[in-house]
């Protein structure tokens, strides 16, 4: 297939996190993934697991795009500045990072949590998403233009019964502000995504396990608690939001939390 002219045309994108766990459905990163594939970026596709990354590659290629995979551990910094330094390498730039990695499992409540597993789950949620962005950020100043595009998660702000996940993500919102005031003044922009209930594997396949229920079940559970529709969203919700945030089309955005979640937090009250 042959690329055409599309809305990140000749942009150089990383996308961390954009393998996915076995599954039925499609991943937030491998939609990412594909979506800006097909409309034109060049990407450099990181996950921690090399089989992750097979299928996200060859429908990237399919789609026309020039497509580098690399396997890396975003918990240390030298993989982060690895990854940046893949990107300049090969495709001389970075233009948009798309930051797709967070973990729930093993997270419990506050008296049953255990220290070790609340610095597991920082260090990967929080602390990984400010060093890929961290050894992004030289490049993008440099030729004073970029996006950011973090995934946080509607649980940020709702109600949720696990302590770190929510903790973690809020933190990504605040972190998200701070670095879209940060780098205004280089034009590179931040802002990040709140998916609410979405049919993924991650979201899916762990729930079914734990459970020892059918994943129709899990999915009717997380689905009767959506206003719109009773359905959840899908990979390809989240991006399209991420094509959008990190186009031109949303040149003047920066430092918005965009939920995706089909009005999931109009309930909060």
């Amino acid at each position: 297939m042959t690329q055409g002219k599309g809305r990140l045309q000749d942009k150089v994108a990383i996308i961390v996190g954009g393998g996915q766990q076995e599954g039925e459905t499609i991943g937030n990163g491998r939609a990412t993934a594909i979506r800006f594939a097909q409309e034109g970026a060049s990407l450099v596709v990181v996950d921690n697991r090399e089989e992750n990354l097979t299928e996200t590659v060859a429908v990237c290629e399919q789609a026309g795009a020039r497509v580098v995979s690399l396997v890396a551990d975003i918990t240390q910094e030298e993989d982060c500045r690895r990854i940046a330094q893949t990107s300049t390498d090969r495709f001389g730039t970075i233009d948009i990072l798309h930051n797709n990695v967070g973990r729930s499992q093993g997270d419990k409540g506050t008296t049953d949590l255990d220290p070790v597993m609340f610095s597991e789950l920082m260090d990967l949620n929080v602390k990984g998403m400010f060093m890929t962005i961290k050894h992004v950020l030289p490049v993008m100043r440099k030729k004073r233009s970029g996006a950011i595009v973090n995934t946080s998660s509607t649980a940020s702000t709702c109600s949720s019964t696990t302590l770190t996940y929510k903790t973690s993500k809020g933190a990504v919102n605040v972190m998200t502000e701070f670095v879209a005031l940060e780098n205004a003044p280089y034009g590179v922009r931040c802002n990040a995504i709140l998916p609410g209930y979405m049919d993924t594997p991650m979201a899916i396949e762990r729930r079914a396990r734990e459970r020892n229920l059918d994943r129709d079940q899990i999915r009717k559970e997380r689905a009767d608690k959506v206003p719109l529709l009773g359905q959840q969203g899908t990979g390809w919700d989240v991006a399209n939001a991420a094509l959008f945030l990190a186009s031109d089309e949303a040149r003047y955005i920066t430092g918005i939390t965009l939920p995706v979640e089909g009005g999931r937090m109009l309930k909060r009250g």
